[in-house]
C-alpha cells in the first residue's frame, strides 16, 4: 500500500532579494510560480504515479473504452470526451519532472505507471473490439495510423504549454488543460493499438500489425515530445530547487513504494555508476535519442502528406480547368449557343504513374462527340495547363437523353416540309424503357412484413413485356394481396398486357452443422453454403446474418474461427463483400447437442432494375 504522507508543513521562507535570485528563478517568480509552489508541484506529481489508486486505473478503463467506442462510430465528440477523462498525462509529466531533477525513484515509478497503464488501455481496447459485432476501419481510426512530423511538432508545443499550465497556481489556467488533453491526444492513439492488434488476432493479421505500428508511432510520438517539453520546462522554471530536493528526499523515505524502489536500486550492481549516468547531459541525450530515431518514420510520413496534398491540387486544377473549357466550348451546340448539348455529370482527373492526367468525364448528352471534339477539348485543356498534349488524357462516358432532334432542326433551318425523325438505336430503346418503367414503379411497395428486393424487365418476340418481382419475406403474400399489386403495376405501367409475376424469397436458408470443436464444412453445410452465396450473388441488396450457436465443452475461440471458415468461402468463391455478413454470437448449447450456425437473410429497402433479352 502506498503511503499517504504528505510533505512536513514548514513556516514561511521570506523571499530572497530579487538582486539575489538566479534567471531561472526570476523567470519562475514571472510565471507565478513560487518556492512553496514548487514544493506542492513536485510532491503532487510523485503521489499521482502510485499504482494503488483504484480511481486512476478506473479512469484509465474508462476513457480506453469511451475512445474505443468513439473510433468504431467515428464520433470526434466521443473521442475528445475520452481524451479529457484520460489520465495519461500525469505520469508522462512525472517522468519530465524526473528526467530535469535526476530523481531515479520518480524515474522508476512514472515509468512503471505508465507502462501498466499503456498495457490497460491496449487488452480492454482489444476486448471491445473482440466483443463487437462489426469492425470495420472508420476515418478516426485511418487517421491516427500515419503520424508524421507535424505531430511531434504539435505534442512539442502541447507538452511546454501543459507543463506550464499545471506548474502556475490553479487560478487562471483551467482553459489550458482540456485544450492540452485535446491536443496531444493521449488515449486513442492507444486504443488504435488494441483495435489494430485485435484485428490481427481475430480477422487480418498483416492489416491489424500495419494499424497497431501506425498507432504506437503516434502515441511514442506525443510520449516522447512530451517528457522532453516537460524536463526543459521544469528545468527552465528551476523546480527542483535543493530545499525541494531535501523535502522530496524525506516524502520517498516516508512511503512504502518509494522505499521499495530504493532498496531495489541499492542492490543493483551499477548502483554507483548511475550518478554519471542520470547526469543532466546523459538525460537529455536519453530524451533527445528517441525523438531523432522518431524523425525518420515521421519525416517519410510527412513526405508522403506533402505529395498527396501537392497531386490533389493538381488534380483539382485539371478538374478546374476542364470544366470552364468544357462550358465555354463543348457544352452548347457550335451554331446555337443557347441550345444545351451536354452537360458534365461527373468529373475527375486522376494522375498516373508516367505523369498523365486521366479525365475520366461523364456527361449527359443529345449527341455524340466526335473523335476530332474529344481531341480538340483535350488539346485545348492541355495548352491552359501548360502541358505536352500527350501527358492529358481524356475517358469520356456519354450518357444519350432524349431531346426533340426534329423541332431543333426546324428552329434551325426553316424546312418547310418535315423529315421524318431518326430511329433511335437499340441502346437508346432500351435505356428509355427501362427509364419509364423506373418512372412509373416510384413508390411501389410490398405490403409489410415483405420487403421489395428488385425486379427484373424481361423483353422477348413471344411476350411483349413481363416484370418478376422478388420480395423477401417469411411467408408467401397471399392472393388476394398478389391481385391487387397486380392491379397496380399495370395501372402504373398503362400496359394491360404486361405480364407481371411476384417471387418469394424465404428469410430464413436454415442451419449449416459443425462437429464438436471443428471448423471444416461437411458436404451438406458446404451445399447450404453454397445456396447463401447464390442468393447473395443475385440480389446485391441482400445481408445474411450468421448467428452462431456453441456447444457448452467447445473452446471459447471456436465461434470465430466458424465465422472466418463462412467468410473466407463466401469471398473466394462467390466474391461476396465480408460488410454484407453480420456475425452475432447464439446461445450456448447442451453438451452434446449439435454447434449450429442460423442463416438469415436481410434487405435494405432498394429497388433496383435489370434488363433480360
Amino acid at each position: 500500500m502506498a503511503s499517504s504522507a504528505q510533505p512536513d508543513p514548514t513556516p514561511p521562507r521570506k523571499p530572497a532579494p530579487a538582486s539575489m535570485l538566479s534567471w531561472r528563478d526570476r523567470l519562475a517568480a514571472n510565471f507565478g510560480v513560487s518556492p512553496a509552489r514548487k514544493e506542492v508541484f513536485y510532491c503532487g506529481l510523485i503521489e499521482a504515479v502510485t499504482l494503488t489508486d483504484i480511481t486512476y486505473w478506473m479512469q484509465v478503463l474508462f476513457a480506453a473504452g469511451i475512445a474505443t467506442l468513439g473510433l468504431v462510430l467515428n464520433s470526434p465528440a466521443v473521442i475528445i470526451g475520452a481524451m479529457l477523462i484520460s489520465p495519461l498525462m500525469g505520469p508522462i509529466l512525472a517522468n519530465g519532472m524526473a528526467f530535469a531533477a535526476g530523481d531515479l525513484v520518480l524515474v522508476v515509478r512514472a515509468i512503471a505507471s505508465l507502462t501498466l497503464s499503456c498495457i490497460a488501455a491496449v487488452l480492454f481496447a482489444m476486448l471491445l473490439i473482440a466483443m463487437l459485432p462489426f469492425k470495420e476501419q472508420t476515418a478516426e481510426i485511418m487517421a491516427r495510423t500515419q503520424p508524421n512530423a507535424l505531430d511531434l511538432v504539435i505534442a512539442l508545443f502541447s507538452g511546454a504549454l501543459g507543463s506550464i499550465a499545471t506548474t502556475k497556481e490553479p487560478k487562471g489556467v483551467v482553459t489550458s488543460i482540456p485544450g492540452v488533453a485535446i491536443a496531444v491526444a493521449l488515449m486513442p492513439p492507444l486504443c488504435v493499438v488494441g483495435y489494430g492488434l485485435g484485428i490481427g488476432l481475430s480477422i487480418n493479421p498483416a492489416e491489424g500489425w500495419v494499424i497497431a505500428r501506425g498507432g504506437a508511432l503516434l502515441f511514442l510520438t506525443n510520449l516522447t515530445a512530451i517528457t522532453f517539453t516537460a524536463m526543459v520546462v521544469f528545468l527552465v522554471l528551476h523546480i527542483a530547487t535543493p530545499e525541494v530536493k531535501e523535502k522530496v528526499k524525506d516524502w520517498h523515505l516516508r512511503d512504502s513504494q518509494s522505499r521499495w524502489i530504493l532498496s531495489l536500486l541499492r542492490q543493483l550492481p551499477a548502483s554507483k555508476r548511475l550518478r554519471i549516468v542520470g547526469s543532466l547531459p546523459s538525460r537529455l541525450l536519453a530524451i533527445l535519442v528517441p525523438i531523432l530515431i522518431l524523425l525518420a518514420p515521421l519525416q517519410e510520413s510527412l513526405k508522403r502528406l506533402q505529395q498527396d496534398i501537392t497531386q490533389r491540387q493538381e488534380s483539382n486544377l485539371v478538374r478546374k480547368v476542364a470544366t470552364e473549357i468544357w462550358q465555354s466550348s463543348f457544352a452548347n451546340f457550335n451554331n446555337d449557343k443557347d441550345t444545351p448539348r451536354a452537360y458534365i455529370s461527373q468529373i475527375s482527373a486522376p494522375k498516373f504513374e508516367n505523369d498523365q492526367w486521366v479525365m475520366q468525364m461523364t456527361v449527359f448528352t443529345s449527341k455524340e462527340y466526335s473523335l476530332d471534339e474529344r481531341n480538340s477539348f483535350t488539346r485545348l485543356v492541355s495548352e491552359k495547363l501548360n502541358r505536352p498534349e500527350d501527358s492529358v488524357l481524356l475517358q469520356l462516358i456519354e450518357i444519350p437523353t432524349t431531346t426533340n432532334e426534329l423541332l431543333r432542326r426546324e428552329s434551325e433551318e426553316a424546312i418547310p416540309e418535315l423529315s421524318p425523325p431518326p430511329i433511335p438505336s437499340v441502346s437508346e430503346s432500351q435505356q428509355q424503357l427501362l427509364t419509364n418503367v423506373e418512372t412509373a414503379l416510384t413508390g411501389f411497395q410490398v405490403p409489410e412484413p415483405a420487403t421489395l428486393l428488385e425486379y427484373d424487365i424481361i423483353t422477348n418476340p413471344r411476350s411483349p413485356l413481363r416484370l418478376d418481382f422478388f420480395y423477401l419475406s417469411k411467408r408467401a403474400i397471399g392472393a388476394d394481396a398478389l391481385s391487387l399489386m397486380t392491379q397496380d403495376v399495370l395501372e402504373r405501367l398503362q400496359f394491360a398486357q404486361a405480364d407481371v409475376r411476384f417471387e418469394r424469397i424465404p428469410e430464413a436458408l436454415g442451419d449449416i452443422t459443425f462437429e464438436r470443436n471443428q471448423v471444416e464444412l461437411s458436404d451438406a453445410a458446404s451445399e447450404r453454403l453454397d445456396q447463401l452465396g447464390a442468393f447473395l450473388a443475385d440480389y446485391p441488396s441482400l445481408e445474411v446474418i450468421l448467428t452462431i450457436n456453441t456447444e457448452a465443452e467447445e473452446e471459447s475461440a471456436i465461434a470465430v474461427r466458424r465465422y472466418l471458415t463462412l467468410r473466407n468461402r463466401l469471398a473466394n468463391r462467390w466474391q461476396i463483400d465480408p460488410q454484407r455478413l453480420n456475425y452475432f454470437a447464439g446461445e450456448t448449447l447442451a453438451a452434446g447437442e449439435s454447434p449450429t450456425v442460423a442463416l438469415q437473410l436481410r434487405a435494405s429497402s432498394n429497388l433496383t432494375g435489370d434488363t433480360q433479352e
